[in-house]
């Protein structure tokens, strides 16, 4: 089973990657970038372009991923990364915030059925000679109602990989996915399969290894297998790879966990917080950018430690009080003194 690194904007830019990548991801088989917006056949933002240039990248398996609805910046956009040896590129319409949404864009393009097969038959044409195009989706905008329809979408396009988040755009990152919805898609899926949702650990990697891939395993696809389609394609509709996010940030040790290796020690989380930190303020030379960079990786962190001297939420109190260095080094130390590795570390936000 391949596994991949989810995208999350702001937090897993080149910075993370390479040195997540140093420490923990080892068997890492795809990182996908944070979305880039392309405009005019460029970049809107200069940090974006940073972000994916291949200097910035060295031996680590990057697939850039696009946030547009329309074809033509898409389609320039994506030979800009062509030359910059990019053989991959990936379409977001699983993006759930508002000021996304609100323009038509992420999850918000999953509401106009209409638009987005004409917007992807302009792609597919477009970068045909340029990259595969693999796409990550939620099942709907506001209902599981809208995937059958969505799917059937999909299934007229060659894609490199299908990515389905199994949620509504909706549900947001709340409740519990819409497994039955993901199997569905294993069911009348024509393209490749990977699934995104809620593996924080091995224990739920393995239950959902356990309960879908040996499971596909057993059933027949030979139909699928031998037919190729008006696109001239074979049809594939198995489980071939996890994407995971919020699992590999609660645990930067997870991977390794899956891979059959041993759990995080503090030492390690030790080690990758103070280089994160160290290389952070040196990007960034301030306080208080760097400071924001790391109060927001312990929104994640904190469910890897537990405590028996005094309540979690007291340590993490004083790190997002700090508004100093010194200060946010004080309270990261005292944290770490106190606190130790919890088990089946899990996100509970």
């Amino acid at each position: 089973m391949q596994i991949y690194f989810a995208p999350l904007e702001g937090i897993t830019g080149f910075l993370f990657r390479n040195i997540y990548h140093e420490y923990f991801g080892e068997g890492m088989d795809k990182y996908f970038t944070p979305f880039l917006v392309p405009t005019g056949g460029g970049f809107t933002k200069h940090r974006s372009m940073k972000d994916i240039l291949p200097e910035y990248n060295v031996g680590i398996p990057i697939v850039p991923q696009l946030l547009s609805n329309n074809a033509e910046d898409f389609i320039g956009l994506t030979k800009i990364l062509a030359d910059f040896g990019y053989k991959e590129v990936n379409l977001n319409l699983g993006c759930p915030y508002q000021t996304v949404v609100s323009k038509g864009r992420g999850s918000g393009f999953l509401a106009k059925p209409d638009e987005l097969e004409r917007f992807l038959e302009e792609i597919f044409e477009g970068c045909k000679d340029l990259a595969d195009i693999s796409v990550k989706t939620r099942i709907g905008l506001n209902s599981e109602e809208e995937w059958e329809g969505l799917l059937s979408i999909y299934n007229k396009f060659p894609l490199k990989e299908l990515i389905v988040h199994a949620r509504t755009r909706k549900d947001f990152y709340g409740g519990k996915p819409n497994i039955e919805a993901y199997e569905y898609a294993v069911e009348n899926s024509r393209n490749p399969l990977c699934y995104n949702g809620d593996i924080f650990t091995k224990a739920d990697y393995d239950r959902f290894y356990v309960n879908h891939r040996e499971a596909e395993s057993e059933k027949s696809y030979v139909n699928h297998k031998e037919t190729e389609n008006e696109h001239g394609y074979v049809n594939q509709c198995k489980t071939e790879s996890i994407m995971i996010g919020r699992g590999f940030l609660v645990n930067p040790g997870l991977l390794r966990e899956i891979r059959g290796g041993e759990v995080i020690t503090k030492k390690e989380m030790m080690a990758f917080h103070d280089r994160l930190y160290s290389e952070y303020f040196t990007l960034m030379q301030s306080d208080t950018n760097t400071l924001y960079k790391m109060k927001e990786l312990w929104n994640y962190w904190q469910y890897l430690f537990t405590s028996k001297e005094k309540p979690m939420a007291k340590y993490i109190k004083q790190i997002r009080k700090a508004q100093k260095g010194r200060d946010y080094e004080a309270a990261a130390r005292e944290l770490f003194a106190a606190c130790e590795i919890k088990e089946g570390a899990s996100f509970e936000g």
